[in-house]
C-alpha cells in the first residue's frame, strides 16, 4: 500500500504544449505534431509521454488505496469478493435504483465503495431525489386526468339536450355490445 502511494506521487503530470500560453487551451496531454514544434523535437524540458513512464505492471489496475479495482455491475458481482484485497466501483451504466440497492448491498457487506466518498449521505440524497420523480409524476399524472374531465364538462356544456342523448346512447350501446 504505500509503495503504491509513493509511485502516485511521483507521476509525471504531462502538459499539453502552450497551455501556459492560451486560456483556450485544456491541461489535457495532446501530442505535439506541428513540423517546428519544440516540445517534439525535444527542444524543451518538458517530458512527453513514452511508456518509461508508466507505472509498474504489479500496481497497474490499483487503487490509490492498495485495493484491487472491481466493477460492479449486479448484484451477483457482490458475491465473489475479498474484502481485504478488492474495492468497488460501481459502474456508471447502471441506473439510480439499482445504484442505490448496489450501494446499499456494499455497505451490508462492508465493502469498500471506491468511486462514491461518503455511500451514506449519498444514498440519502438520492433516495430523496427519488421520491421527489415520483410525486412529480404522480401530480402530472392527476393534472392530466382533470384536465380530460374539464375539457369533457365544456364540450358537454357546449352541447344541446338532444347531442347529450345521442352521446349517452351511443355509450349504452357500447356497454352493450362489449364482449365479455
Amino acid at each position: 500500500m504505500a509503495a503504491n502511494k509513493r509511485i502516485t506521487k511521483s507521476t509525471m503530470k504531462f502538459l499539453r504544449q502552450d497551455t501556459h500560453k492560451k486560456k483556450r487551451l485544456s491541461k489535457t496531454w495532446r501530442k505535439p505534431r506541428g513540423c517546428d514544434s519544440k516540445q517534439r523535437l525535444r527542444m524543451q524540458n518538458r517530458p512527453i509521454v513514452n511508456p518509461g513512464y508508466g507505472s509498474p505492471g504489479n500496481q497497474k489496475g490499483i487503487h490509490k488505496s492498495g485495493l484491487e479495482i472491481v466493477f460492479v455491475e449486479k448484484a451477483s458481482d457482490i458475491d465473489s469478493f475479498d474484502q481485504k484485497k478488492q474495492g468497488a466501483i460501481v459502474s456508471g451504466k447502471v441506473g439510480l435504483k439499482t445504484k442505490i440497492l448496489l450501494v446499499e448491498k456494499l455497505l451490508k457487506e462492508g465493502i469498500k465503495i471506491l468511486n462514491i466518498t461518503n455511500p451514506e449521505e449519498y444514498l440519502k440524497i438520492k433516495k430523496e431525489s427519488l421520491k421527489k420523480k415520483k410525486s412529480r409524476k404522480e401530480e402530472q399524472k392527476e393534472e392530466k386526468e382533470t384536465k380530460k374531465t374539464e375539457e369533457k364538462k365544456s364540450i358537454e356544456d357546449k352541447l344541446s339536450e338532444e347531442e347529450k342523448k345521442k352521446i349517452e346512447k351511443k355509450d349504452i350501446d357500447k356497454l352493450l355490445t362489449k364482449r365479455t
